[in-house]
């Protein structure tokens, strides 16, 4: 699971919007926030001849913890 969904900046992060994207989002938002020494994770899941890539942040220096933020966008 993704760090981010507890994290203070999850709306104005560039890696949060870089991962939504990539998992097909096409909700666009102004991401000003560039957080350091992050690390994404990339698990590839192949089901007959059906890949998918499920991407989270792992790691991240610059993560606040902030439970539930996410859910005020909601």
């Amino acid at each position: 699971m993704c760090i981010c969904i507890n994290c203070r900046h999850i709306y104005k992060c560039q890696t949060y919007q870089f991962i939504e994207i990539q998992h097909g989002s096409k909700e666009s938002r102004q991401s000003n926030f560039i957080p350091v020494q992050t690390v994404i994770v990339v698990n590839i899941n192949k089901q007959f001849d059906d890949l998918s890539l499920d991407w989270d942040l792992k790691e991240c220096a610059s993560f606040i913890e902030k439970p539930g933020n996410w859910l005020k966008k909601i």
